[in-house]
């Protein structure tokens, strides 16, 4: 990945000015990173990346770059407003007398003072620049460390269980940056480790401890909690079971009620309601690490009697089937809201000298900030067969096409293509089916003036360079196929 670099180690940059503009570059590229791959595959960010970091190599080209360049350079990656938050924050961190396009070096004012940097992004950029002990927590270490730490409990919105966790995360990398000096005394003194030791966990997360994990393959197992009862659920012997249901009738104030008989199996998230944090509910005391302190089992262990893999070295096939289908059941999994559906008419309107109609959507929400053809949305309740649809369509663009100067009113002949086609786009929470219209004015057309949604005709030849989101753009080829057609 383009982005891992080698640590920036300020001893070896003597000159103050140069280190702080190193710095300051690092900062801006790992920044850009992590706000990218939020809800975004590696792969797909490696090119996107790539590219804005050509357009702008610093925190200030992008500070000085128009807003509608950065949209339109995120095109493609979803969530929007992460591109207008980046942007306002370089014009912030820039324009602040004591940043001057130096992001802050803790966690605790990059989450206070950057606009869209989250606790998560904090600890990252605190960490992989500076080599500050913070920790850094997404979705593959929670998962990870419900399983180290044998934590059977909401992930996604348990706080006591994300608190935990986090504090479980802050633990480990402030003990494992720590220096040793010559005397025999520790320090923290910013290094690589912490930086290091939050991507491993990660890219454990990602290719190993994954939903479905790969357990035999697992660098860590001597320290997780889960592949430990797993181990004891396999060997079925008397003094394990006796173990098992020690552990089991231990008071725990994060975990959810463990359904043995449940299995392992995929479709777990089929069978797991929605449970709201009955840690929570128990117990308003917030848990110390002592609790689930966990360490690595001594090496007699590995040749006692109740461990399974005692006389054979490695755990058998059956085994590590059950080690891996037990670690499955981590963390609890919660059952998706059901996407919701709507449909929407997207009309492109086209003048008699080739000028497409687009307005920019709202700069707050889905899609926020984007141009796109006229689209309204069908009511919820509204389930308009292909005839109705283009009724309502050309009732829309009548009520644009009613503009012209105050007081007085214009008509415009208008003549509808039909129903082009239909274009169907998923988002996180929303599936959405747009119906695509084409519509011919002429070239005196008038369009109704809307401040709060912007509107303007551009030239067919100019209307790729507008910062579209993938969907719309899928709905104005399939209106260019339409008119080469015609």
């Amino acid at each position: 990945m383009p982005w891992r670099k080698a640590w920036v180690d300020p001893q070896t940059i003597s000159d103050p000015a140069e280190l702080r503009k190193t710095l300051e570059i690092r900062a801006y590229e790992v920044w850009i990173s992590e706000i990218m791959l939020q809800q975004t595959r590696v792969a797909v960010v490696i090119d996107y990346w790539g590219r804005w970091m050509a357009k702008w190599p610093t925190i200030h080209d992008l500070a000085a770059a128009k807003p509608e360049d950065v949209l339109s350079a995120w095109s493609g990656l979803g969530y929007y407003s992460r591109a207008t938050r980046i942007h306002e924050a370089a014009k912030l961190a820039v324009g602040d007398p004591d940043m001057k396009g130096l992001l802050p070096s803790s966690a605790r004012d990059l989450d206070a003072k950057i606009p869209g940097v989250g606790r998560y992004t904090a600890g990252a950029i605190s960490c992989i620049v500076f080599g500050r002990a913070e920790p850094m927590v997404d979705g593959n270490v929670l998962r990870v460390l419900s399983r180290q730490l044998g934590i059977y409990g909401n992930i996604k919105t348990g706080k006591a269980v994300i608190d935990a966790i986090w504090a479980a995360a802050d633990a480990m990398v402030k003990a494992t940056s720590e220096l040793d000096g010559p005397n025999g005394e520790t320090s923290r003194e910013p290094n690589d480790r912490p930086g290091r030791w939050g991507q491993a966990l990660m890219e454990l997360g990602s290719t190993i401890c994954t939903p479905n994990p790969n357990c035999s393959q697992c660098p860590i197992t001597s320290t997780c909690r889960v592949y430990m009862e797993g181990e004891l659920k396999a060997s079925k012997s008397k003094e394990t079971l006796k173990t098992m249901a020690d552990i089991e009738d231990a008071a725990c104030i994060l975990c959810e009620p463990f359904d043995d008989g449940a299995g392992g199996s995929d479709d777990d998230s089929t069978q797991v309601k929605n449970r709201t944090n009955k840690a929570e509910v128990r117990q308003s005391k917030q848990a110390t690490l002592a609790a689930f302190a966990f360490t690595r089992r001594p090496a007699k262990d590995a040749t006692s009697s109740s461990s399974p893999s005692a006389t054979s070295g490695a755990p058998s096939k059956a085994t590590m089937d059950i080690i891996t289908s037990h670690a499955r059941r981590f963390p609890v999994k919660v059952i998706k809201k059901a996407v919701r559906e709507e449909e929407t008419l997207v009309c492109a309107i086209r003048r008699s000298d080739g000028h497409y109609l687009i307005h920019r959507r709202p700069l707050k929400g889905l899609l926020a900030g984007l141009w796109e053809f006229p689209s309204q949305l069908l009511g919820p309740s509204a389930k308009p067969d292909k005839g109705k649809r283009e009724q309502l369509a050309t009732a829309y663009v009548s009520s644009l096409m009613n503009g012209g100067k105050e007081g007085r009113k214009k008509t415009t002949k208008i003549s509808c293509g039909g129903e082009l086609g239909s274009v169907p786009w998923l988002f996180s929470h929303i599936k959405l089916t747009m119906h695509v219209f084409l519509f011919e004015v002429g070239e005196d057309a008038e369009v109704a003036e809307d401040e709060e949604q912007p509107r303007r005709w551009v030239a067919s030849g100019e209307v790729d360079a507008e910062s579209m989101g993938t969907g719309m753009r899928k709905c104005w080829k399939m209106v260019q196929d339409a008119v080469e057609e015609s």
